[in-house]
């Protein structure tokens, strides 16, 4: 097969796997260069004969992967549509223009994420040709150059079009590159400081990444308070899309299942709060979600008594049993018995329980035929706090006697 010049190596004439750079500028295969300077013991640049007293190589990254983008746009030329063809050309062109021109890296993005936009078989064809390593490349710049707004703007054009491309189970490669710990550290960065689509386009990343079952191990520890409070505050944006809030939902879901200790900061970024004030405007699938979070929070001391002092905290999961889903009640049913468990002489809750009509509706449940998990855990409530309820004048007369019939 026919191949630039360029990409020949001046002394074997054969295409270059592996290219390194001598002094005088000029690059050649790795192994033949240092035969002739170790082997043949030559003190010449090869190509120039230019006497040399510097003997080091440097490895010719931006050659090689021209030489790669080549390799595979030779090899799948054929099996791609005319069309697709030159689009792939073309993004491979921009490729190694990001690379080599930083005036125009953020421009060339943008034309970038346009043509991956096209089609699945191009974005197929984008990871193909190593595409998410230089664009994981871009999005770490910003830790050695946050200072750069070109970076900034480069790093949020890169997390576009990483957005765009689909992750699956089997896709080691790209799931490797995006765990690095530098690029989750830069997404982090960015779901805090990013422009509103950019923070969209990273916490879809992570949604993506949480569907393929990443270990939050390293977010957990080395993220502090602010990345969970950047989370909430996409999952409350008013402003922002229906998408990112549930997104948003599903990897704090996935993250406080992880382990005690992100449930803990999680909490100590005001999750409680945030999570309670949500519920009386949210959709089903958005409630169910929201009180799963309060369900997870409630599992840790912390959590209990962070639901507990909020004024409405029973009130508002209250009024969402027997309303809004099966899935909702069973939910606010284990929410109430870990608040019971674990608070069983705190007058303050069981009284908002009974003036909340909690209680009227723990009731309806224990008519339900047969047994269930969520009817033993209604049991085992009333058997706590029965007695001291049946002393209020406002505790319904059937229900002391469905209780007294019972015990």
């Amino acid at each position: 097969m026919d191949f630039p010049l360029d990409f020949r190596c001046p002394i074997s004439m054969e295409l270059m796997k592996d290219p390194v750079t001598i002094s005088t500028g000029v690059s050649y295969e790795r192994k033949h260069i240092q035969k002739w300077f170790h082997s043949y013991h030559k003190k010449t640049c090869p190509a120039t004969m230019q006497i040399l007293d510097n003997f080091d190589v440097t490895p010719n990254h931006t050659l090689k992967r021209l030489i790669l983008a080549w390799n595979t746009t030779a090899s799948s030329s054929s099996s791609l549509s005319p069309k697709s063809s030159i689009q792939h050309e073309e993004f491979v062109l921009l490729l190694n223009a990001i690379d080599s021109s930083c005036p125009f890296k953020v421009s060339s993005l943008k034309k970038l994420r346009s043509i991956v936009q096209m089609s699945e078989e191009i974005k197929i064809d984008f990871k193909t040709c190593g595409g998410v390593k230089v664009l994981v490349e871009i999005v770490i710049q910003i830790l050695v150059e946050n200072s750069d707004f070109l970076s900034f703007r480069a790093c949020e054009e890169a997390l576009g079009i990483l957005h765009e491309l689909p992750l699956s189970e089997d896709d080691d490669e790209t799931v490797l590159l995006l765990s690095k710990p530098e690029c989750i550290k830069s997404m982090a960065i960015m779901l805090q400081r990013g422009s509103a689509q950019s923070r969209f386009c990273t916490i879809s990343i992570f949604h993506k990444m949480a569907r393929v079952d990443y270990d939050w191990k390293y977010i957990v520890e080395d993220q502090g308070i602010d990345f969970f409070q950047a989370l909430l505050e996409l999952v409350s944006d008013e402003m922002g899309t229906t998408k990112a809030s549930s997104c948003a939902l599903q990897v704090l879901i996935d993250i406080l299942t992880s382990s005690k200790k992100s449930r803990l900061k999680a909490i100590e970024a005001g999750a409680m709060c945030t999570l309670i004030e949500l519920l009386p405007d949210s959709n089903r699938s958005k409630c169910e979600k929201v009180l799963q979070l309060i369900k997870l929070l409630c599992k840790c001391a912390d959590g209990r008594l962070a639901f507990v002092e909020h004024e409405v905290g029973i009130g508002a999961i209250s009024k969402k049993m027997l309303h809004v889903s099966l899935v909702a009640t069973k939910i606010v049913v284990k929410i109430l018995w870990l608040i019971c468990s674990f608070n069983p002489t705190n007058v303050k809750v069981m009284e908002e329980m009974l003036f909340c009509g909690s209680v009227l509706k723990l009731e309806a449940l224990l008519h339900i035929d047969g047994g269930s998990s969520t009817k033993d855990k209604v049991v085992k409530i009333f058997k706590l706090h029965a007695s001291s309820w049946m002393r209020y004048p406002c505790f319904p007369c059937h229900l002391k006697e469905y209780l007294s019939s019972s015990a």
